[in-house]
């Protein structure tokens, strides 16, 4: 996976090949793949990563600057969300679509939720269960829906290593 994500965007362009750490700093840690249907890990930790360059600790990239970090992190989202929708699961694009979304909107307001939402997104990838959970973040600022539907759908054990490893890579 991560030589998958790391290959594609240093092929993809040399300024995204110059971003990448070298081998011994990478950090090879699945952080909310392990939550959903091995179909989607890789688009998941792509756009996973993409979301680490812009508000967080990459794994697999050390952009030089914030203007690079921008564009790399907009990039990964793209990637990503292409190898979402090459499964044909509109409605996982369609959760993933959304996920990039709230997430910016909970960064601009400086808001908390965005682990939950992340588990949740992962959990329930395209299953059409999400509208409800993300209504109460999105509006009321209450991520417990989220991760209840997460914990449910996977387990404790799975959401609570996810959601600690999330934890350790924001700013």
């Amino acid at each position: 996976m991560w030589d998958a994500i790391v290959g594609e965007a240093a092929g993809e362009s040399r300024l995204w090949e110059e971003c990448v750490r070298p081998e011994g700093e990478r950090e090879l840690v699945a952080v909310f793949s392990p939550l959903t249907d091995g179909r989607f890990a890789l688009g998941l930790e792509t756009i996973y990563e993409g979301y680490l360059v812009h508000y967080g600790t990459p794994r697999l990239f050390a952009p030089p600057d914030d203007d690079t970090g921008l564009l790399l992190g907009d990039y990964l989202y793209a990637h990503g969300l292409l190898r979402i929708s090459s499964a044909g699961d509109v409605d996982a694009v369609s959760d993933l679509s959304e996920l990039i979304s709230l997430c910016g909107q909970l960064r601009a307001e400086d808001a908390e939720g965005d682990g939950p939402l992340w588990a949740a997104t992962a959990a329930l990838l395209g299953g059409r269960l999400l509208d409800a959970p993300r209504a109460s973040l999105r509006l009321r600022g209450d991520a417990r829906p989220l991760e209840a539907a997460a914990r449910a759908a996977v387990g404790d054990d799975a959401v609570e290593q996810s959601l600690t490893a999330h934890a350790e890579r924001l700013r």
